[in-house]
Order: C-alpha cells, then structure tokens, then sequence
C-alpha cells in the first residue's frame, strides 16, 4: 500500500505577524510616544473641526500624589466619553486640568516642614505659596505622564491648572460678581473645623468615621420655673461631646415631649456615680435628689446612671410647653463671670426623644440648632474655643492657667477621668460618665482628625436671598437640578436634597495657599466696599502677578485716589478651593484659551462624592452668576473596592496600584476591567479579578488575530448579492444589531454594557459560532469559491467595524491591530464610526437554528469524553424534524453543526453514533465521497488538482 500524500501545504491557513502574547507593558509605551510625536491629539482636533461639538469639562483632581486606582478608573470613563463622542464625528476635545490650591496641598508641604523640625508660621507668605505652587506643578507632571501611560488622549501640552495667573485671575473676577451683586456677607455661624489644620472645611472636605466617644449625664440646677415645686430640682442633659459644657448657654425641650420630675432617695446609688454624697443643698425638702428628664427616656436614664427610682417616687408629668421661663444655673456657676449667668430653657423643635434624656444643652459656639435657637432668643457666641482647639487663654474654666488645657478634640481632655468629667464630678453635678458610646463622626479627610463645629467669623454667599433678575439662589440650583439630566437618574435626588437643605455658602478658608478674597472692609461699619474700578485693578495684579498681587504693600494702589486705605482693612481670609473648581468652567470654557470649548458643557462626570463637591459648587457659582448649571447632563461613578468589598486602605494592605498593573499587565488591562464593571454602583477590584479580565482580553485579541490571519491578501468583494449566502447574512444582521446597540449604549453612557455588546459578540457570534463554522471554508475552499470569499469579504466588514468600536477601550491594542494590516493607514483613532451593510435576517429563525446547534454539541460531547468520537466531524446526528427551521438541507446543517452528517427523525431528542465514513486526507471531514481514510473528497479533489495545474 503506498503512502498517502500530505496535503497539509494545500491549505489555506491564517497567516500574520500579529502575536497573540500581547506583551503589553513592552508596546504599550512606544505606541503613547508615537501618539505624542505624531501629536495625534491635534491631528484628531483638526480632522473633526467644524463638526457637531460635543464638550466634556474634566473635573479637576488635586496635584498632590501618584494616580491610584480611583483616578484610572474615572479617567478611563472620562477618555471613552470623549472617545466614542469623536469615533461617531463629532467635535469632542479634552481639555485636562488640576486643582492645585488649598488644603491637601499646603498639607503636604506643612508635612514636609515637619520633617526638617520647621514650622510654616516662622516662613513668609510669599515664600510658603511658592513651594506650594512649586509642589503642585511637580505632582500635575507626573500626574500627566502617568495618565498619558494610561492612554488618555488629551491636550495634555495645554492643561488648566487653577493656579495659572489667568485662572487665579478669573476667580476673582467671579467673586467680585458675587461682591457687586451683594450675594456675599461677613457673619458668624457654626461651620465645620478642623483644630489640627485650623481652618474651616466644606463638608465636601469631611468624611464620616465610626468612633467610641465619652458620654456624660450632668445635673443643671433649676433655680427658676412657673412651676414652683421644681425649683431646686434638677434638668439632665446628655451630650458626647463633654468639651461643650464649659461653653454651655440653654437648655432645649421640646414643646411636645412629655416630662417627668422624679426623686432618687439620698445615700443611694448614686454615691457609686459620684464617688461621694452630693452636698446637703443638692437636695430638695424632703431630702432626697429630684430630676427631670424626658418621660421615654427614663428607662435608659436609670441604666446609665444606677438612680433607680423608689416605689412612689415618681412627682408629676408635664408637657414640655409647661416648662417655659424655667431657668437654671450652671454647675461651675461658682466660677463667677460667665458661669454666674443664668440658662434659660428654650424651645425646640429638634428635640427628640430617640436617645438622651430629651433635654440638650445649647452652646451656641458649637452647633447649628444651638447657634439659631439661641440666636433667635439673644444669647450670641462667645469664641471660647481658639483656632488650635484649645480654650481662650482668659476663658475662667480650663483656659490658660490651667495645665490642664488641651485641645477639645483630645480625648483624654474628655474622658471620665478627665479634667471636665472630674471638675463636674467635684461640683455634684455628673451623674454618668462612661468611655463607650459608639457612633460616627466628622473627620477631616486629609489629616484625619477629628474635626468640631465652631463659631467664627466667616464670608458667606446666602442661598436664600432674593437674586438680581429673581429668584434665590436654592430656588435657582433646585430648578437647574430639574433641567439637568443624570445618569443615573439617583443622583437627580441625591444633590437635590443636598442643596434643598444646606445652610448658606460658607467661602472663607484661615489658610494661606490659595485665591484671596480681594475685598476691603470699611473700619466701624464692617461693610465691604463694592466698586468696579478697584475692583478692576485688583483682577489685573492677580493676573499680572497671581495671588500674591493681593499685598498690604499694594493697599492704596487698589483703592486709588477715591478711597483712603487708612479706612479699610484687607481681608486675610483665602476662598473655599470648591469656589476654585466651581469657576473652572468659567475660565476653561469660556475664556478662549481653548477656542474648541463653549458654554455650557454638555457633560460632567466625577465620582458620586462630587454631588457634595464639584457637581454643587459648579452648580451655585453659575446659578449665582449666570442663572443655570454649566452643565446639561452629570454622570457619575462609585467606589472602588478591594475584591472581598471592603474600603482600600494602605493598613489592611488591599490597595491596588494602577501603576504597578500597568507594568505587569498593561494600560489595556486597566481600561477593559474599568469598562467591564457596572460603574455606576461601588466595583471591586484584586488579582483574580484582573486575571479574569486578562483573560478577556485575550479572547479579544486572538478574535483580531484570527481576523487578520484569515484577511491575509485579501482584495476582494462579496459579488452578486444574490450569491451571497445565508449564513453570511445572519452575521451582517447580528453585527447591523450590534452597532444599533453600541450607538444607545454610547449615548446613555452605558460603557460597561458597551464593552459587554463587544465582548459577547466576538465570543458567541464569531469565534464560537461564524468563525468555527467557517473555518472549514477558509482553510479548504478554493481561492475562486463564492462562500469563501463572501466569508471573507464579512470578515473585512467585521475587521473595520470591530477595530473601532474597541478603539476606546483597547486604545493601545486596536491601534496594534489596525497598523499591523495597515502599516501606513494613520491612526485608528483618527477613524470614525463604521458604517455597516444595512442588512436583516429573519432573527427567530436563527435562533432557533442555533438554539439545535447547541443541543447537537451537546449530545456530542458524551462521546468525546468516552472517546467514541474525536470531534463533530466523526458524528452523524438525527436530530427531530420539527425543531428545523424552514429552508435548512440536511447538508446545510452538517455543515453549521460540523458533524459527517444530519438526517431528520420523528424522535424529541437529538441522537448521535458514529460514522462509518472515510477521512477526507485534507480537510478531515468524513463523507461518502471518500473512498478511505487520507483520500480526498469530491471538493478537496478539484482544489488541489487547481493548485497541482498551477504549480
């Protein structure tokens, strides 16, 4: 028997260059310094100059520290954004830029001061700011060349950057139209503090923390009421913040609770509390201790404190409106001074009865309802509490001469044993003090330390004030909030009820690096002046010289020859860094720097934190100043979270750095993992979870890999349309489907099942379906065959189509794969959207079809396993008549199932055996025109003798 021939130089299999190891950390930063070099960005601006435009503004991060994994992710959206808005033609720039003032930087630079044992105080302004300035340009170009690696494709040679001159410039100028319009106001207000840092913070600056605070019964004695029997009785307060207490003013009821005045017999428990007898005049006549407290609250009242009431000891309940004109004395009242003032007792309708004792007490230094009821009833602040933390060196309790002072968020200051609990302790007045109260608490989000509620004078923008042209500013942000469209549409409710409650606009900041509050006020009255031409000269020294042009040296030359600069005071105070970013828009889209930008943007996108931050602030400056939001739509992202859903922290060691994944990895890796995630909601991210998506990634790229093997030469076009066939057809109509939901999915924002549609498509409809099909038409069809140039004239559709619409999620890949077929094509991401055949098929009939596909495999697979069959191609199937759809040969599907064969049968299920065939020695099929095992079959037959008569 002779030997049979190998044929295996007769087929036509994919030829490329294209690896499939993607060796993406290697590539990937030669194809971003070609990018560069070729200046891509502005090939792309100019190529869509002219068109629709569409504007992002790039909400700005601080320059302060390497990108983390936040950044790349939101980054990444930012970059699909812009990219799929250019891909569909129109005219989408991305302008960058960063927020370089304020706190999180001076932070850094005062921690870098602490290292060399220096303090920032002893430093000249001047000179503080210009370190600041000179940080933050160091952390805005590494910041710049980190995201280029991450492939964003910005104006990365022309950036914002909040401490331009120009910039500094233009918030001024916006503030000074808060100025003339008189929308600005000096006041003194509770606002959020941070001792550590010394200045005031945005509650976008603040972040919650669960901690164990120390929680205090203390004993106020009632020297005045209109009920006469409570007088020498005693009102319970309970507060966890024992600092407060020496700045006490009132005491708040609640009009509608139900009290209750009850006696503790003497001697009792409360000797355990106290540590000895409370002296004879804390009792009452009949010598025994008497409260009142809040009637629900008496149960929890006696757990605290061990005083059990006796059987009979209960006295009388009242309604809290009862109390009205009660008055009592502080327990330090011995001090004299302000101590020595009475307490009045007020009402509140805040008071509740949920913990405590239903009595608060009021210091109107350190909390929002205490500042406006007492307010509201005379009694003001009275500062007690400096810029450190600590008590004023006068104040008559725990201030300067007592060695004892601390700062009041130190907790010892405010433990049991501490010097408050022990000074109330030896005046008879603390019932309970215990080290255990759990709850959450303000943080400052830089230093991380606690941070308080205090009274000082601060610049405000007031949102309820009636504006020039109508309206309130709340009334204003509410409406434009209506207008605007949100994706998700939560986010609608969620600033909504941010700006429908919040207090006015706290501007001013105690610190250094930042813009000034240019105003002068005038000495006795307080007002501020408002005129047009100084105001004028002042925005043209900022941004001639920055925000060291606001000088006392420059006093009278600002005011000029109308105004005498003895009669005026500079303001000190820097702006809120969130007026800085809430201007961005102001100076980056309509200043003309950028002529490609416009007003308003069309989108923003942040992080959801942004809808207490950015998205807000952006949102009054302009309804203050230009009547709506500039911006029409927000979308917004979550959190990221260590793979197990827990917050990243460096302590718990789960953090994941997108640099560090980028050097493993790649960029690609990184942006298909961002674009693979439901966004919107907080995602996870760790190892495994990277690895899954290396894994999709590479099924993406040996999709390219395979299409450019099997586009290899190709020249052709499909024909006749009539000669097209039907499978052929399916796949333009599944890819017609595709690009109809890629175009939704790219205008509803919805990137993850943008990347989704991609994925699905390339695993299910080609690789697991068309193209393993096809795959026996591609290798062993003739180069004349009708069916295998129609395939690959749908493959070349495939290729252009596919290689753009993964452009913005693989940036670096596509553009590997565009310019392996098309070495001097240009970029892939100067291309635009594909315009696909516009063809249907009759879907349900195909998905019937493959719904039988499916269950033939899996019949098939049994045997497999046992070893019966090697493949498909060994197995002839019966599968039941009536689960065909209409216009199938039994030949048509052997063929789309890859089996020998397929007969009809009046059975429900589908049966598989063994063929008896020969194999064809070429294309290994099994049919009857192979006479045995390495001869040909009829079609291999004619296409080699083809090849053989050319040859």
């Amino acid at each position: 028997m002779s030997e049979k021939r190998d044929y295996r130089d007769t087929v036509f299999l994919p030829k490329t260059d294209f690896p499939m190891k993607a060796g993406l950390p290697q590539k990937e930063p030669g194809i971003a310094a070609r990018w560069q070099d070729e200046k891509l960005y502005e090939q792309l601006r100019k190529s869509r100059q002219g068109r629709e435009k569409f504007i992002f503004h790039d909400g700005p991060p601080y320059a302060n520290g390497d990108m983390h994994i936040g950044h790349a992710l939101n980054h990444t959206l930012k970059d699909m954004v812009c990219r799929t808005q250019n891909l569909l033609g129109r005219d989408a720039p991305y302008v960058p830029g960063w927020d370089c003032h304020g706190l999180p930087i001076e932070w850094k630079v005062e921690e870098q001061y602490r290292k060399k044992k220096k303090n920032k105080n002893d430093v000249p302004a001047k000179e503080f700011r210009a370190e600041c300035r000179a940080y933050a340009q160091h952390w805005v170009d590494v910041q710049r060349e980190q995201l280029k690696r991450l492939g964003i494709m910005a104006d990365w040679d022309n950036p914002y950057l909040t401490m331009d001159f120009e910039a500094e410039a233009t918030i001024v100028a916006e503030l000074m139209k808060f100025a003339e319009a008189g929308n600005l106001y000096r006041g003194s207000k509770p606002v959020m503090w941070s001792p550590v840092e010394e200045t005031a913070l945005a509650e976008a600056e603040v972040e919650y923390e669960d901690i164990t605070s120390t929680q205090i019964d203390v004993a106020f004695e009632i020297t005045e009421s209109p009920i006469p029997e409570l007088v020498g009785a005693h009102a319970v307060i309970w507060t966890t913040t024992p600092w407060t207490i020496p700045v006490n003013q009132a005491i708040a009821y609640g009009p509608e609770v139900e009290y209750v005045w009850f006696t503790i017999a003497a001697g009792g428990p409360y000797d355990i509390v106290s540590g000895s007898a409370p002296p004879r005049t804390n009792f009452d006549d009949h010598g025994q201790k008497s409260f009142l407290i809040a009637l629900p609250l008496l149960e929890e009242f006696q757990k605290r404190t061990g005083l059990i009431a006796a059987e009979g000891a209960y006295r009388r309940t009242f309604k809290g409106s009862d109390l009205a004109g009660t008055v009592v004395r502080h327990p330090m009242h011995k001090l004299g001074g302000f101590y020595a003032r009475p307490r009045p007792f007020l009402p509140g309708d805040f008071v509740t009865t949920d913990s405590g004792t239903g009595l608060v007490h009021m210091s109107p230094d350190h909390g929002e309802d205490d500042f406006l009821l007492c307010r509201a009833n005379g009694i003001e602040p009275v500062f007690a509490v400096m810029g450190d933390g600590r008590y004023r060196d006068d104040w008559e309790w725990l201030g300067g001469e007592d060695d004892r002072r601390r700062a009041v968020i130190n907790k010892q200051f405010n433990a049991p044993d501490g010097p408050i609990c022990s000074d109330l302790r030896e005046a008879g007045a603390l019932l309970s003090a215990s080290d255990d109260y759990q709850h959450s608490y303000p943080h400052s989000w830089r230093s991380k330390a606690k941070v308080i509620y205090r009274c000082t004078p601060q610049w405000f923008v007031p949102m309820d004030k009636e504006l020039a042209g109508g309206g309130t500013l709340r009334g204003r942000a509410m409406q434009a909030i209506a207008d605007t469209r949100f994706i998700p549409e939560k986010g609608r409710n969620r600033i909504g009820s941010m700006v429908e409650g919040r207090p006015d606009w706290v501007l001013s900041r105690q610190r250094a690096w930042g813009v000034p509050i240019t105003l002068f006020v005038k000495n006795g009255t307080g007002e501020y002046l408002q005129d047009a031409e100084v105001n004028a000269r002042v925005i043209a020294a900022v941004r001639e010289e920055g925000v060291d042009a606001w000088d006392e040296a420059r006093k009278a030359e600002f005011l000029g020859a109308d105004h005498n600069p003895d009669e005026y005071e500079m303001v000190t105070d820097i702006l809120d860094v969130w007026f800085d970013s809430g201007c961005t828009h102001a100076f980056v889209l309509e200043s003309g720097r950028w002529p490609e930008m416009r007003w308003p943007a069309d989108l923003y996108l942040e992080g959801s934190d942004q809808h207490r931050g950015w998205f807000q602030s952006s949102l009054l400056e302009s309804c203050a100043t230009r009547g709506r939001a500039p911006y029409d739509q927000i979308l917004t992202h979550g959190f990221t979270m260590a793979s197990d859903g827990r917050k990243m922290s460096k302590s718990l060691g789960n953090t994941v750095d997108p640099l560090k994944v980028m050097e493993q990895y790649g960029a690609d890796i990184i942006r298909l993992w961002a674009l693979s995630v439901d966004s919107t909601e907080d995602h996870r991210i760790g190892d495994e979870i990277l690895k899954g998506t290396g894994d999709q990634y590479r099924k993406l790229r040996n999709t390219f890999r395979y299409l450019l093997g099997a586009l290899d030469g190709f020249v052709g076009d499909m024909g006749d349309v009539g000669e097209v066939p039907e499978l052929e057809l399916h796949v333009l109509a599944l890819l017609a489907d595709l690009d109809g939901k890629l175009r939704r999915a790219v205008e509803d924002y919805d990137f993850n099942a943008y990347t989704r549609l991609l994925v699905d498509f390339c695993n299910e409809d080609l690789s697991a379906f068309y193209f393993d099909i096809r795959k026996d038409v591609l290798y062993c069809d003739g180069p004349d065959s009708v069916k295998r140039n129609a395939y690959r004239t749908v493959l070349d559709i495939l290729f252009h189509a596919l290689v753009r619409y993964a452009a913005p999620v693989l940036v670096f890949t596509a553009e590997e794969v565009w310019t392996t077929r098309y070495p001097d094509g240009g970029s892939v991401h100067l291309l635009e959207w594909p315009k696909v055949p516009g063809v249907s098929a009759d879907g349900a009939r195909w998905d019937a079809l493959r719904k039988l596909r499916e269950e033939v495999m899996e019949a098939i697979e049994p045997l497999r396993r046992e070893k019966v069959i090697r493949s498909g191609l060994e197995a002839d199937v019966v599968v039941p008549a009536a689960a065909v759809p209409e216009g199938f040969s039994d030949a048509d599907l052997a063929e789309l199932f890859i089996t020998a064969s397929v007969a009809r049968g009046d059975s429900g299920a589908v049966t598989v055996t063994r063929t008896s065939e020969s194999k064809c020695g070429r294309c290994w099929r099994l049919l009857p025109s192979v006479a045995e095992d390495g001869d040909l079959c009829d079609r291999c037959e004619d296409v080699v003798a083809q090849m053989d008569e050319v040859a």
